[in-house]
């Protein structure tokens, strides 16, 4: 192709670029117009919904509060025809009683140690009913019973009387009824009425938000849906409610509060919590269901924070644009073919002096140095001519220069090839594709290829088992990091495998481009082997203590089982009770057995990158209410930033829990329990789990760990055991600190998933 068509073609690309540009720039400009006004759009949407759904929640609220007087006021009319002991009261009187009263039913409640059961009622299904599980509800009971003042956030509160707030029935989830709570001092028990909620949830189908949402749906075809969000519970498990056997997710806890929610994405749960807590709307745009959809997520602020989601097609936003953009299009097509035939003339009259200098370019690549250019203008072609000149002076001096070099060059590749060949470590250069490029001696007696074998052909090195530890290997190089001293196995030529220490590092080209990598390998076979009988002499020591620990413990509930099974043969079948405690005794043995393996036997693990707050949070949230029955305190005290880390979760879980029940088992009186999670280093994080508990003796701390040894009556010692095998798996570090009578300190360290795959650069 001549230059004057590479100029032309040049002026016409540049005019292009700039066409192309100007389309896009009209493009994204016109495309943030129309996404704004369908923003705006949306949040109008949401404020008209947000204002009707204020409306219609302050409407049902009056009609609920309503309900719930006149809920009291049965229960008042009930306790002046009732007998004020609970035993006095028949289930008939309950039911002509809520006959009269015009209610459904009545049900009297009375505390029983730390219960407080519905013993009478006009309705069958709920007399012995507990609620002890029922959360806030119990806890508004018992405020009932202790003060007549209730401080519950739920539901509706007047003088010793509460009313939570509509609901399943415990006795029968298919009914939504509406209770009230009276209790005055003057009875032993809690007077509750209920009726059904129908009317409350006539209304809100008929008036309330589902049914402007269905409105808004139908008149605008571009929104697809329109869904209200409670960030409390969005994202997290539903939380089920096992009434009268059938699970039951109560209204109150509900994540999606109303409108339909079939445009599920998997950021929803990210993008509501962010809408939420910022107060400002998050849009995204994403294909869901085939369709391209904007999603928006506006927060409403009231009486109970939440977030409206609206899901707008975003198809009819992208049609408009193709629309215009076609239209540019066409019009720069016109424009850049009149800019081609344009510059190609132009081009033309420009470049007749550029071959003249290309007639002196071509005699000198002849070697005919003495010719000279007569172009005496001063334009770029007159100091071209000048310095083509100049070239052909220097050439004849570079010329002896060169040769020299090369001659140089010549030694040191002499020096190069005698070293290369007479080292004792294999060398081979393998280019990417995978081909032989050149190997030494050393290789030839390693490995029993010879150089005509191997060179310019495809070699199978790699011992069967070991093809992914070889493809991480050969992308770290390509990543631009050397491996030095990386142990692992390779084949010979007879199928043999071989130890080696591998050193690889990437070759490159002038421009900087890996185009080979170079290996050199040292046979440890010999190595290897030593330290294989050592280490098998350091297990066998090993697994001979563990085996006296796991026999004598095995031994007493063994010898328990025996008695019972010997008593059973003279006497004949046992009780319950007795097989109980053999059953209890097998389930010991099997636990123990169980310990020892995962010591014993290399377990699967899969691990991933993981935020340790996340974990640290998960397992407080686990053990939260074992330790309010123990009367102690979880402080979580978690860095602000936190680097992720490669690990099991499941089993640094098992790691925490184990030291978190330690340290509640530690303080029988109650106390605090402090976990901090901090940056000790750049490359690592630091956990320390801190109680306030009994403390270690001096004398039993240097024994923590070993297998059996334990202070605990009903523990075996392979708890902690099993804990330090996890943590040194995930190359970490469990240190314990601890004084009588002061608490104990665990500290575990981690490393951040940055140094975990370092470690892989360094062999």
């Amino acid at each position: 192709m001549s230059i004057k068509t590479k100029l032309s073609l040049c002026i016409s690309f540049i005019v292009a670029i700039i066409l192309t540009l100007n389309i896009s720039i009209y493009y994204y400009s016109t495309r943030a117009e129309l996404q704004s006004g369908a923003e705006k759009q949306m949040t109008e949407i949401a404020k008209t919904i947000g204002d009707h759904v204020e409306l219609t929640q302050q409407m049902k609220q009056m009609l609920e509060d309503s309900l719930g007087e006149k809920l009291r006021a049965a229960a008042l009319a009930a306790k002046l025809k009732l007998n004020p002991d609970i035993d006095q009261v028949t289930n008939e009187q309950l039911a002509a009683l809520s006959r009269e009263l015009d209610i459904d039913h009545i049900t009297l409640w009375k505390r029983i140690g730390n219960d407080i059961v519905a013993l009478k009622s006009s309705n069958a299904k709920e007399i012995n009913m507990s609620s002890k599980t029922w959360d806030y509800w119990y806890t508004a009971f018992n405020q009932l019973f202790d003060s007549g003042a209730v401080t519950v956030p739920q539901g509706q509160k007047l003088p010793h009387y509460w009313s939570g707030p509509i609901n399943y029935a415990s006795s029968d989830p298919s009914v939504i009824n509406k209770w009230g709570y009276y209790y005055d001092g003057t009875t032993n028990y809690l007077i509750n009425p209920y009726v059904n909620a129908k009317s409350l949830l006539q209304f809100e189908s008929g008036s309330g938000t589902e049914a402007l949402v269905q409105r808004m749906l139908a008149d605008n075809k571009n929104l697809l849906e329109i869904t209200g969000f409670d960030p409390q519970f969005f994202g997290k498990a539903p939380i089920i409610k096992i009434k009268n056997g059938i699970p039951v997710n109560n209204l109150d806890v509900r994540a999606v509060i109303f409108g339909p929610y079939s445009y599920q994405d998997d950021s929803d749960d990210a993008q509501i919590q962010q809408a939420a807590n910022t107060g400002r709307m998050i849009t995204e745009t994403a294909t869901i269901k085939n369709t391209t959809v904007m999603k928006s997520f506006i927060p409403i602020q009231g009486a109970q924070p939440y977030v409206i989601g609206i899901t707008f097609d975003h198809t009819s936003i992208q049609s408009t644009l193709n629309r215009q953009l076609l239209k540019h299009i066409g019009i720069s097509l016109g424009l850049l073919l009149v800019t081609m035939v344009a510059s190609y003339f132009i081009a033309g009259f420009m470049l007749r002096s550029l071959h003249l200098v290309m007639d002196q370019v071509n005699a000198l690549a002849q070697g005919h140095f003495r010719t000279r250019l007569s172009i005496r203008t001063k334009d770029e072609l007159g100091l071209l001519a000048a310095q083509v000149n100049a070239m052909a002076d220097n050439l004849d001096a570079y010329w002896m220069q060169l040769h020299n070099a090369a001659e140089e060059l010549q030694h040191t590749q002499q020096y190069l090839e005698s070293f290369i060949n007479h080292t004792s470590d294999a060398i081979h250069v393998v280019l990417l594709n995978g081909e032989m490029m050149r190997t030494n001696n050393a290789f030839e007696a390693m490995y029993g290829w010879n150089k005509e074998e191997v060179e310019g052909k495809r070699l199978e090195l790699i011992f069967p088992g070991h093809e992914q530890e070889f493809e991480h290997i050969r992308s770290t190089i390509l990543q631009g990091y050397p491996i030095a001293d990386y142990e692992t196995v390779r084949m010979t030529r007879d199928g043999r495998s071989l130890d080696i220490s591998m050193t690889s590092s990437p070759i490159r080209d002038s421009q900087g481009e890996i185009i080979a990598i170079a290996s050199i390998s040292r046979n440890i076979t010999v190595r290897k082997k030593t330290e294989e009988v050592l280490r098998k002499s350091e297990k066998l020591s090993v697994v001979g203590q563990l085996a006296a620990g796991v026999a004598h413990e095995i031994r007493n509930p063994l010898t328990t089982i025996k008695g019972f099974l010997q008593l059973q043969k003279s006497k004949g079948p046992l009780s319950s009770m007795y097989l109980d405690v053999m059953l209890s005794e097998l389930d010991r043995i099997n636990f123990i057995v169980s310990e020892f393996l995962v010591l014993a036997k290399p377990q699967a693990s899969c691990y991933e990158l993981v935020d340790l707050q996340t974990i640290l949070r998960d397992i407080v949230l686990l053990l939260d209410s074992q330790a309010h029955m123990n009367n102690v305190e979880l402080q979580l005290d978690l860095a602000t930033e936190c680097s992720p880390i490669h690990c099991e979760p499941n089993q640094l879980k098992q790691v925490f829990v184990n030291v978190l029940k330690n340290g509640l088992e530690a303080m029988p009186d109650g106390g605090s329990l402090r976990i901090q999670l901090e940056h000790t280093s750049q490359d690592g994080l630091t956990v320390r789990f801190i109680d306030q508990g009994c403390g270690i003796a001096e004398k039993d701390l240097v024994r923590l760990g070993e297998p059996f040894f334990t202070n605990k009556e009903s523990g075996n010692g392979l708890g902690l055991m099993v804990s330090q095998k996890i943590i040194a798996n995930h190359k970490g570090t469990l240190n314990i600190q601890s004084k009588l009578g002061q608490g104990t300190c665990v500290e575990i360290w981690l490393p951040v998933a940055a140094v975990q795959e370092a470690s892989v650069h360094k062999g």
